[in-house]
């Protein structure tokens, strides 16, 4: 019974493909920054930056799914690994989210002067 080796560099180039692809998206977008984009809110948020937001989730699972080959475990491992970061990186969000809005609202509703 021996085992037999395999190549994955066609593997690899498809991993590295896909991640310069989304990366040069993102860095596009950011140079642009189209109007369309940047003055259509969503959830308190121009889409812009919720594009970033998915497609930096995106690109942190995809790594994780292809570099720490999560991708050949079984779907309970799988879920035991991506399921927390999933939902500390929202609750993360949701907390940065909140508390920006509440220092924006101090800053503009009160006589405290922006001061930096």
């Amino acid at each position: 019974m021996a085992h037999e080796h395999v190549s994955n560099t066609k593997r690899i180039w498809f991993v590295f493909a896909l991640l310069s692809v989304v990366t040069t998206v993102e860095v596009i977008l950011g140079i642009i920054k189209p109007d369309s984009l940047l003055h259509t809110n969503v959830l308190g948020m121009n889409l812009l930056n919720w594009i970033f937001y998915i497609l930096t989730i995106f690109k942190a699972y995809y790594i994780v799914w292809a570099f720490m080959h999560i991708e050949g475990e079984k779907a309970s491992l799988r879920w035991s690994v991506v399921a927390p970061v999933i939902f500390l990186v929202l609750y993360l969000l949701f907390i940065l989210l909140v508390e920006a809005n509440y220092i924006f609202e101090i800053f503009r509703d009160s006589t405290i002067k922006w001061n930096f």
